[in-house]
Parts: structure tokens; sequence; C-alpha cells
């Protein structure tokens, strides 16, 4: 017989940054919002819900601009300390091998970046970081992976994803993820449901499939969904 799961960690206390990358549609900012909403609901402090966008105008306090110095510094900022745990959510729009846009400034955030903000900001703690853009996939690998690290995105390195669009109210990723999140126990489950999800709506309108990527770090593989 196998070995045992690992149980899942403890985590008693969230940080979260949520980054909505441009504001050619709606549809970011939208996805943005709705997450802050959904985890404050669920127990996180909202003093404890950063919000970045490229839609940032000094209208709304709330919202910090989403340029690259200041996600990374964010993130970077975190300082978990054990029994803490660290969620970070970037949508926006991707290109293949060069990363997630943020508009404000006409920058890509790289997954190399992105690691080196997570170790200091997160450490060792459990992280969950969710990538939604087209081409995201290579945030799933290499440099992004890590024991204590969950990471899913919304497409394979290769692919774009689906839903930008003035008329819609999120990505096809971001409405499933969201649909996924109340009721899935764990991390694996929302991914599960969320790529079932996806596929669906690509094969309803003949999209080529863009299959949804993920890592589960051995330390956090079995980490309840529920804040």
């Amino acid at each position: 017989m196998g070995a045992a799961p690992p149980p899942a960690p403890a985590v008693t206390h969230w940080h979260a940054v949520l980054v909505a990358g441009d504001t050619a549609q709606p549809v970011f900012d939208n996805a943005v919002k709705a997450m802050g909403l959904w985890l404050v609901e669920h127990g996180v402090p909202g003093a404890e819900v950063h919000r970045l966008a490229a839609s940032a105008d000094g209208r709304d306090p709330s919202l910090e601009p989403a340029t690259l110095k200041r996600v990374l510094d964010r993130i970077a900022g975190l300082q978990a300390r054990p029994g803490e745990g660290c969620f970070v959510f970037i949508t926006s729009h991707g290109a293949e091998d060069r990363g997630v846009y943020l508009a404000h400034d006409e920058e890509m955030l790289r997954p190399a970046a992105l690691a080196q903000a997570l170790d200091a900001g997160c450490g060792q703690v459990p992280t969950v970081v969710v990538v939604s853009a087209c081409y995201s996939g290579s945030f799933a690998r290499g440099v992004m992976a890590r024991p204590n690290r969950i990471v899913l995105t919304a497409a394979r390195p290769d692919r774009p994803s689906f839903g930008c669009s003035a008329e819609r109210t999120y990505t096809d990723y971001d409405s499933c993820l969201l649909a996924a999140l109340p009721h899935a126990p764990t991390w694996q489950n929302v991914f599960a449901e969320a790529r079932a999800c996806v596929r669906a709506r690509e094969h309803q309108v003949g999209e080529r499939p863009s299959q949804p990527q993920a890592s589960f770090g051995k330390a956090v593989r079995n980490l309840p969904s529920q804040f």
C-alpha cells in the first residue's frame, strides 16, 4: 500500500494580494472585486486583502496601482509567519514566453520575479497562487514550484485562454474558479472542477482547449480551499 498523504497544514491567518493587470475589458477588475468579497466573507480580514489594479486612479483608496514594482513589493512585504498563509490571485492578459501583462506601466510580470517575491514574503508558509491569463502555464513549473506552494493557471504555456470581452463579467477561467470555490473542499478539487468547467465551455463554442495547469507542492497537496 502507498504511504498516507501528508496532513494538511493548519493555517490560522491568511494574507492576500489580488491583481487586475489590465483595463482593456472589465473582466479583470470584476474578478478581483469578487475574489476580495469572497475572501472577506470567509474570514480573511479586510486589512489583509490587498487589491491592485491597472484602473487605480485615486478615486478608490482601497486600490493600489498594479505596477510591476508595486505588485512585487506588496507580495514580498507580506512577511507571513508560521501558522499563516499567503494567497495571490493575478488576472490579466498574457503573452507566450513573456508572462502576465501589467497595463498600468506596460510591464510584464514573469515567473522568476514572482517566485522571488513569494520567497521573500511567504517563505515556507502554505501559499496558493492563481495566475489567470493566456499562456500562464509557465507559472506552474520551474522556479515557481515549491513544496509549500500550490499554483493554478488558466492555460498551458503555449495556449490562450478565453472570455476577455467587454460583454462578459469574468473570463472563462475566473468564472469557473469562482463557481468552484464555495463548495470544493480542497485546492485539488477546485482545480479539477474549474478545469472541467473550462473544458465544457470551450467545447461548446468550438475553441481549442486551453488546458489549465497546476502544481501542488507535497507539503500542501491536501490543503483545504475554505479560508
